[in-house]
């Protein structure tokens, strides 16, 4: 659990930590989008290439990112199973009453690496970027909607709280478990339902310290004189420079060379 990337920021100082913030939301968000548009193997192409680049230039071994995957490893696996199962066609081999076909091990091996190369490009993003610049980016980047009554400042804020309450939460709920399993705590042996109640001891914990946790979190911003966005001034304003344009750039291609896979494979 604690292996999870997603949340986690890596301090740096490489050439994709040094991105402005608006340039690596944005970026994330079209390489999400292009994940959902690539409808065959020869497209992930272009996404791993862009993965590994990021890596290289972000300083951040991808062994380590890879590493984060092993707690959504279910979901992962979940995923290539019911694809596997679900979808009918040729036939390859029989097990009871379910078929395993050319046609579901296709799309599960498919399904499977677009999770995966999502989960990882989306990590890229919080461990390059720090809690206070991922605010202002996701602040700047809602603006336009302002004027139809979003909170820009305040939605930003409660993004980027929720995502740096990730890794703390996941750290939480590792001591209280082995703090119940040195009390005794069975979690692995028994059915589902047994399995299901042994989870009390430690959800109830768990949410108390959520509470806690949001309650000093409160408290300390009020004490600060802390009154959302209006009128706020900053240290330092955002700024892109050539480095975002460059990232731009390979974006595009990145984008290009999708789509042409797309139309032309």
């Amino acid at each position: 659990m604690r292996e999870l990337s997603i949340g986690q920021y890596i301090p740096g100082d490489s050439f994709i930590h040094r991105l402005d913030p608006r340039t690596k939301i944005i970026i994330t968000f079209v390489f999400m989008i292009v994940l959902f548009v690539i409808n065959d193997f020869s497209g992930y192409i272009f996404p791993v290439i862009f993965i590994i680049l990021s890596a290289l230039y972000s300083k951040i071994s991808i062994k380590y990112m890879i590493k984060g995957l092993r707690p959504l490893l279910f979901i992962i696996l979940l995923t290539f199973v019911l694809n596997i199962f679900m979808i009918k066609g040729r036939i390859l081999y029989e097990i009871g009453p379910f078929d395993i076909t050319y046609e579901g091990l296709y799309q599960g091996v498919f399904m499977a690496l677009r999770l995966i190369f999502l989960i990882v490009g989306t990590s890229l993003l919080t461990l390059t970027t720090s809690p206070i610049l991922m605010t202002d980016g996701i602040e700047y980047l809602l603006k336009p909607f302002k004027r139809v009554g979003v909170p820009a400042h305040e939605l930003a804020m409660m993004m980027t709280i929720a995502l740096r309450f990730i890794p703390t939460l996941l750290e939480e709920t590792d001591k209280i478990m082995k703090a119940q399993m040195a009390r005794g705590a069975d979690f692995q042996s028994g059915n589902i339902i047994n399995r299901a109640k042994s989870l009390v001891p430690i959800l109830v914990p768990l949410f108390v310290s959520a509470f806690r946790r949001a309650d000093e979190l409160a408290m300390a911003m009020e004490s600060r004189c802390y009154k959302g966005g209006e009128n706020r001034t900053r240290m330092k304003e955002l700024k892109m420079t050539a480095n975002d344009v460059l990232a731009f750039m390979i974006t595009a291609v990145m984008v290009g060379g999708c789509v042409a896979s797309r139309f032309l494979w």
